[in-house]
């Protein structure tokens, strides 16, 4: 199975930046990651439970496709790692939203 490299899985950071070996984890990825996540966060103020709805899939259907080749050595593991954490932190800042 191949992975779509250009496909967006956290705000405008795509597969490729984190399983490919550019841009390097520290410090870039992390600021990056960082970055995203304040902006996405932000984003969410204005948006409607269905949209909220909608992000929560896009997300959990990212999480999935970045994890799907886990094994795969050649992949940068820090880095997925480190989409996972910022995704799953991202996630359940959408689920509160939700709930609240």
């Amino acid at each position: 199975m191949m992975l779509e490299l250009d496909k967006k899985v956290f705000g405008n950071i795509m597969t490729r930046e984190i399983i490919g070996a550019e841009p390097p984890l520290d410090p870039d990825t992390k600021e990056i990651f960082e970055k995203e996540f304040s902006i996405l966060t932000k984003e969410l103020e204005s948006k409607s439970q269905t949209e909220l709805v909608r992000i929560l899939e896009e997300q959990t259907n990212a999480r999935d496709h970045v994890n799907s080749r886990p094994g795969a050595m050649a992949l940068a593991q820090d880095k997925i790692q480190l989409f996972n954490e910022y995704n799953e932190k991202y996630i359940k800042t959408i689920e509160n939203i939700i709930n609240s």
